[in-house]
C-alpha cells in the first residue's frame, strides 16, 4: 500500500504539547496558555498558526489518525494481493484507532468533536485515507483481486464500513461472551470486506 502523505510534522512539539493537555483534561479543558506553556512558546505564537484550540485539535487528530493507519497498514510481500493488503489494513486499523488514547478520550469526554467529520463533512484525516485506499482499489483492479467498480466510490463505501466498527463497535459487544467480543466482530469486519471487495 502507498504511503500515506500530510503536512502534520511528526516533531512538533505544539501538536505533541496539546495532545498532553487533551490527554489530561480532555478538549473543552483545554486552553491555549496551557498548550503554549507546555510546548514552550507565546501565546502570540500559537495564535499565528491556529486561532483557537479546536483548529489546534484539528491538526492534532489529522497527525494522529494518519499515523495509526500507517503504522496499522501491513508489509506487502511477494504474491500478496491488494485485496488482502485492503482487508487487513482496515481491519488492523479499526482495531488501532479503538485502542488509540486519544481517540478513546475523545469519544469518552468530548464525542461532540467527532460529529461533523460523521454527520457533515470528511476531515484532512479521511482525504488521506481515501486517497489510499482507491490507489489500493485500483491495485485490487489491476491485480484482479478486488471486484471491477469505480475505486473512488469503492474507497468511500470501505471507509463507511470502517469508520462504523471504529465509532461504534462497544455498542453491539457483551462483555464475558467470546462470541460478542471486539475480535469476534473483526472477524465479522474482514468477512465483510472480503465478500464487498472478491470478484
Amino acid at each position: 500500500m502507498t504511503p500515506i502523505r500530510h503536512n502534520a510534522s511528526d516533531s512538533d512539539p505544539v501538536l505533541d504539547a496539546v495532545r498532553d493537555c487533551v490527554l489530561a483534561v480532555g478538549v473543552r479543558r483545554t486552553t491555549l496558555t496551557d498548550v503554549a506553556r507546555r510546548a514552550g512558546v507565546s501565546r502570540m505564537t500559537l495564535y499565528r498558526r491556529w486561532p483557537d484550540v479546536r483548529a489546534l485539535v484539528g491538526d492534532l487528530m489529522t497527525r494522529e489518525w494518519i499515523e495509526a493507519a500507517t503504522r496499522a497498514m501491513p508489509e506487502p510481500e511477494p504474491g500478496t494481493s491488494a485485496r488482502t493488503l485492503i482487508v487487513e489494513g482496515l481491519v488492523r486499523g479499526v482495531d488501532a484507532f479503538r485502542r488509540h488514547p486519544l481517540f478513546r478520550k475523545i469519544v469518552d469526554v468530548d464525542p461532540e468533536l467527532l460529529l461533523p467529520y460523521v454527520l457533515d463533512r470528511r476531515g484532512a484525516s479521511q482525504e488521506a485515507l481515501l486517497e489510499l485506499l482507491a490507489d489500493s482499489v485500483e491495485k485490487g483492479h489491476t491485480d484482479g483481486s478486488v471486484r471491477p467498480g469505480h475505486p473512488q466510490r469503492q474507497a468511500r463505501a470501505l471507509l463507511l464500513v470502517a469508520q462504523s466498527f471504529t465509532l461504534s463497535l462497544r455498542t453491539m459487544t457483551d462483555e464475558g461472551d467470546d462470541e460478542l467480543s471486539p475480535e469476534a466482530f473483526y472477524g465479522e469486519l474482514r468477512t465483510i470486506l472480503e465478500r464487498t471487495l472478491t470478484p
